[in-house]
């Protein structure tokens, strides 16, 4: 029992949420939870190892943050300095065309969480703004939390409350992603100013997170109204010979032998996986895209129609199984790539070291910019919401344009605050 105390005592020295440690656990979490499969690897057809990426990654990243740990290099200014009394004024212009936008959303189109049909369908551009309501006030809120010089359980009740309302708002939206970057930005600053969070509580409240998530998805696709069309789960019309169809048939009977609950614990993970594989051998047989898909970010808002990135990736994975008589993604919906997936469809193993080194650079250049200026700073509330986006597009990829100009706009604001001057924010 002793030895068990002392080793929990070893393991709770870490600090959880460091550029060494968060990003890269997660990471390794997300895929060796994938190895849990179900028989959807053999239902797939996934034949290509996802595991060279993934550790390729894993080198780059961790190359890119000791490299800039050693350096202790920071993000410049730009010369931008003069702008850093601004940054919480625009935040709160960003905040109420968040929340404007949103309550239009709302009262022109219902709510998202109905079906997946309606949250598909959402006004796009009144979407893209209303994002930035739960962006704003995460910012505020971590921000004041921050600058409370006695922070008392008291405080933190009030801001979790307000933090739970705008979770709320886009929970009936239907969208996870914006919940989840909010939970943990707020672990994260909860962490650094009120409390730390060890790393054995971070991993049991990363177990009921995770299932919390999960079995959101699991409820929304099977409450979805499958009388619509945008719901239909049939699979494509094609030509089998009675061989295929028996083994089809026979690995279809092996996944429904667990319960669809028990198999969307890991869901997310498996479909990933899956994924990732599909993308790696499509490039194995078609080349790279050479950009397509990142400039797709970009073109989506250009007039006429466009192909979003994820639509691409659907287009791609489907490619490789249509044949089969399956559907990895069904038709009309979107495909998270993951971010390894992302780099390696446009740029192969070279592109995914490139960009893994630079998310490595860039985080530890914004958390030296904490050990510099102090955990009380705008500082932390920077790296708390870069390291918690990069860690989510591990899964969801970096491909909305949305989350690439919040990621802009935090980088910056970071740059140009100073910290000498942090006692005068927040006084409007």
């Amino acid at each position: 029992m002793n030895k068990l105390k002392q080793t929990l005592a070893k393991v709770n020295k870490i600090d959880t949420f460091s550029p060494y440690f968060f990003l890269p656990f997660i990471l390794v979490l997300y895929f060796f939870t994938s190895l849990f499969d179900f028989h959807r690897f053999e239902l797939f057809n996934v034949q290509v190892s996802i595991w060279p990426a993934v550790f390729l990654a894993l080198a780059c990243y961790y190359i890119g943050v000791y490299v800039i740990d050693k350096l202790q290099w920071t993000i410049p200014s730009f010369g931008l300095s003069f702008l850093g009394k601004y940054v919480v004024h625009f935040i709160v212009f960003l905040t109420l065309l968040g929340l404007a936008s949103y309550l239009l959303m709302i009262f022109g189109g219902g709510f998202g969480i109905s079906d997946e049909s309606s949250r598909r369908n959402l006004d796009p551009k009144l979407n893209f703004f209303a994002q930035l309501l739960w962006f704003g006030v995460l910012l505020l809120l971590s921000y004041k939390m921050i600058l409370e010089k006695h922070m008392t359980w008291k405080k933190v009740l009030v801001y979790g409350s307000i933090y739970a309302a705008v979770m709320f708002l886009f929970l009936l939206m239907g969208y996870r992603t914006p919940l989840i970057i909010m939970l943990f930005t707020g672990i994260i600053i909860f962490h650094y100013v009120v409390k730390r969070v060890k790393l054995t509580w971070f991993l049991s409240a990363l177990f009921v997170i995770g299932v919390a998530f999960s079995m959101f998805g699991f409820l929304r696709v099977v409450s979805e109204d499958t009388t619509k069309e945008f719901n239909s789960r049939e699979q494509p019309d094609v030509e089998l010979t009675e061989t295929e169809k028996e083994k089809l048939l026979t690995v279809e009977q092996q996944v429904n032998l667990t319960p669809k609950w028990i198999r969307s614990l890991n869901g997310e993970s498996v479909t990933g996986h899956i994924v990732l594989s599909k993308i790696i051998e499509y490039t194995q047989e078609e080349g790279y895209l050479n950009g397509e898909l990142h400039a797709g970010i970009f073109n989506t808002i250009r007039s006429g129609e466009q192909v979003s990135p994820r639509m691409k990736v659907t287009e791609v994975v489907n490619s490789l199984s249509v044949e089969e008589g399956k559907y990895i993604t069904r038709p009309n919906r979107t495909t998270t790539p993951t971010f390894i997936g992302q780099l390696f469809l446009d740029g192969g193993y070279v592109l995914v070291g490139i960009g893994f080194f630079l998310y490595g650079v860039l985080i530890s250049l914004i958390y030296n910019k904490v050990k510099q200026g102090g955990i009380r700073s705008f500082h932390s509330v920077a790296y708390a919401f870069v390291i918690t986006l990069f860690t989510v597009s591990m899964h969801t990829g970096l491909l909305d344009l949305i989350f690439i100009l919040m990621l802009g706009f935090v980088i910056l604001a970071s740059a140009v605050i100073k910290t000498d001057d942090n006692d005068k924010k927040l006084s409007y």
